[in-house]
This record gives C-alpha cells, sequence and structure tokens, in this order.
C-alpha cells in the first residue's frame, strides 16, 4: 500500500528515481566497495528522513528509488548522498583515493525523474474538469 508522508498541514508523497556515475564510469564499485557503499547510502538515508523504496549499486552507478520529504530539495539529497559516500569511500578504500587523485569518486551531474501514482494525462483531465467557466478563453495554463 501507498503510505503517504503527513506533516502539520501537508500530505504528501514525493518519489524520484535518481541516477548518478563514477567519474570515468570506471568499475570500481565490486565486491567490498560496492557493499559499504550500499550501507553508507542506507545510513544517509535513515539520518535525513529519506525512505528508499528500491536500490541498486553496480559497478559504475547508483539507481535509487527514493521518497523524501517536502523540507528536502532533490539536489541538496543527491549532493549529500554523494559527497558522503565518496569522502568515506575514499577514506576507507586507499586504492579509489590512488585513482581518483582529485577526490571524486562520482562524475559530476545526476539524472532525476518523478515517479507516482497518477499520469501526466491524468492530471491534466483533473485540471481541465476543474478548471473555471470564466477561464474558457485563456490558454496560458491548458496547452497540449
Amino acid at each position: 500500500m501507498v503510505e503517504n508522508r503527513r506533516g502539520n498541514h501537508t500530505v504528501t508523497r514525493l518519489t524520484v528515481h535518481v541516477v548518478w556515475v563514477t567519474k570515468y564510469r570506471y568499475h570500481v564499485l565490486k565486491g567490498e566497495v560496492q557493499k559499504r557503499c550500499r550501507t553508507l547510502l542506507i545510513q544517509i538515508c535513515d539520518s535525513e528522513d529519506i525512505r528508499i523504496l528500491k536500490g541498486v549499486v553496480s559497478k559504475d552507478h547508483v539507481h535509487m528509488l527514493l521518497e523524501y520529504p517536502p523540507s528536502k530539495s532533490l539536489s541538496d539529497i543527491v549532493k549529500r548522498l554523494k559527497g558522503r559516500t565518496s569522502r568515506l569511500l575514499q577514506q576507507e578504500y586507499p586504492e579509489l583515493e590512488k585513482r581518483y587523485w582529485g577526490k571524486h569518486l562520482w562524475a559530476i551531474g545526476y539524472g532525476a525523474w518523478s515517479t507516482g501514482n497518477i499520469s501526466e494525462q491524468m492530471v491534466a483531465e483533473y485540471l481541465e474538469h476543474h478548471r473555471p467557466v470564466s477561464n474558457n478563453d485563456v490558454d496560458t495554463f491548458m496547452l497540449e
């Protein structure tokens, strides 16, 4: 069942699929490094009140489906996940520090796609149904 996050004045379910890759797409997330990366991601999400709905740590990238509170921005979430894992993994595994001498384990940027229970078509139909009669002539918000 879908669980909504409840605040004093809000009910939300903000979910996003996030992907980021290792610098140069090197296959460094293997064995113990891969396990430790997974553990760190879980710890960071727990401390930031972020729920991991699904996730995969591959040899050269990370996929995560996250549910997060409205008080957090996606860019800050990714910054924390990438920054803390990079720093801690390089401290704990000297071979990473040698390979990534510039202290950057992850490539610049990330991919993010919002997810949810309803489609864009369902939202458009809902908005069309609730549009006031006086706005029928104005196409400002109802473009196809």
